[in-house]
């Protein structure tokens, strides 16, 4: 690896296919929220990272207004509930509205998100768990956990209920 991840570990339920992919569709993007629980329940299945802090990729104030509800932390309300580990609103935050990353490039994306997020308060040698709902190209991990480290996480693992198929 020419540049390794800012992240540790990456663990996806499963592939952003099939059944898996339409709950996700139907929940993001369909407002289908009670999705969240059977969905997170599928997470609570796997050998997930113990971490002092569950951060969910933040969306911007813009996009939050736009969908109504940020599904990355819904997850991640179930996850800390069942696990007992502390959830952080807002040690992670986006904080420059960003196009929808849907149709762009592995490049694109990684240009389109540089400088989105920002960490506030006091993150030092803290071990994050950042909860995602899809990872594409990992653009939006990758960016998330870089300002965690770089603000001095000790670590960031990352949990997602899927992944994109490789091509």
């Amino acid at each position: 690896m020419q540049k390794p991840p800012p992240f540790s570990r990456i663990t996806p339920y499963g592939l952003y296919e099939g059944v898996l992919a339409e709950a996700i569709h139907l929940f993001k993007f369909h407002g289908v929220r009670r999705l969240s629980k059977p969905l997170a329940t599928l997470l609570l299945r796997l050998d997930i990272p113990r971490a002092e802090v569950i951060v969910p990729v933040p969306l911007s104030k813009k996009g939050l207004i736009k969908r109504g509800f940020n599904q990355s932390l819904l997850i991640a309300q179930v996850i800390a509930k069942q696990t007992g580990m502390h959830l952080s609103l807002d040690a992670l935050v986006k904080t420059k509205d960003t196009p929808p990353q849907i149709g762009l490039s592995a490049r694109e994306r990684l240009v389109n998100l540089r400088n989105a997020f920002q960490v506030r308060g006091d993150i030092r040698k803290l071990s994050f768990l950042l909860i995602d709902d899809v990872i594409t190209t990992g653009a939006t991990v990758r960016e998330c956990s870089k300002m965690l480290m770089k603000a001095g996480a000790k670590d960031v693992a990352v949990l997602a209920l899927a992944r994109a198929p490789l091509l």
